[in-house]
């Protein structure tokens, strides 16, 4: 019993986030969070356009608070907006806004859409994006396009830095899917090498403490002769 009370529970709690994400619009919203607390729900919403999601007056943010209450039955939910400072390293804020334009222009642009979001994103300084693009581009068969500029980590630990999000565009050939990776310029990636000079001393001093006295005395020798030679 508890484990299908879990299964239920997450159930409401992703029909809450695809209601919500369905209500205020396809490129409005980033990630919706659900916190839990004694004195209700708080319901976060990251979103680059807070104005279009509050509305006049706060009225889009009252009736879908309403509709929680009448619908998903929540007790007493609130919801909070977080903006997005720099929607260019928003992957999934990227992703909506390239599958609006497959929509919108149609699927034989989508060079064009591809190559100008890419653009946007490294303009923005980040050190390096990736977009996949399936579906009958342009032909009638099915293919996958991709486009990437900078530097990506695919594996490994420091893979979990790169945001990554996926959308979908319905355009008249049919279903086009849409693939978005980000590598922001703040990301901390632990198996990055600086060479300076802290660096450089390190490895000639190592490199010293290496060397045997005859490798030591042939050193000293070989300086000798090249300044003599200079002299």
């Amino acid at each position: 019993m508890e484990e299908r009370s879990i299964i239920k529970f997450k159930k409401d709690e992703f029909a809450v986030r695809e209601y919500v994400m369905h209500s205020l619009g396809k490129g409005r919203v980033s990630k919706i969070k659900i916190e839990y607390a004694p004195i209700g729900e708080r319901i976060i919403i990251s979103t680059s356009k807070p104005g279009m999601i509050i509305g006049r007056g706060g009225e889009k943010i009252e009736e879908l608070t309403r509709v929680l209450k009448t619908k998903f039955k929540l007790e007493n939910p609130r919801i909070e907006i977080e903006e997005i400072k720099t929607p260019e390293f928003d992957a999934q804020l990227i992703a909506d806004e390239i599958a609006l334009s497959l929509e919108r222009f149609g699927p034989l642009k989508f060079k064009v859409i591809a190559y100008r979001a890419l653009q946007k994103i490294m303009d923005a300084g980040a050190l390096g994006a990736e977009i996949r693009l399936s579906g009958k581009l342009p032909s009638s068969r099915a293919k996958t396009w991709r486009f990437a500029r900078g530097y990506l980590k695919k594996t490994g630990d420091c893979a979990k830095v790169v945001g990554r999000a996926q959308a979908m565009a319905q355009t008249k050939p049919g279903t086009v899917g849409v693939k978005v990776g980000i590598l922001p310029p703040d990301a901390v990636l632990v198996d990055k090498i600086v060479i300076d000079e802290v660096l450089l001393e390190k490895i000639r001093k190592n490199v010293e403490s290496k060397e045997t006295p005859e490798k030591k005395e042939k050193k000293i020798k070989r300086k000798k002769l090249v300044n003599n030679f200079e002299e």
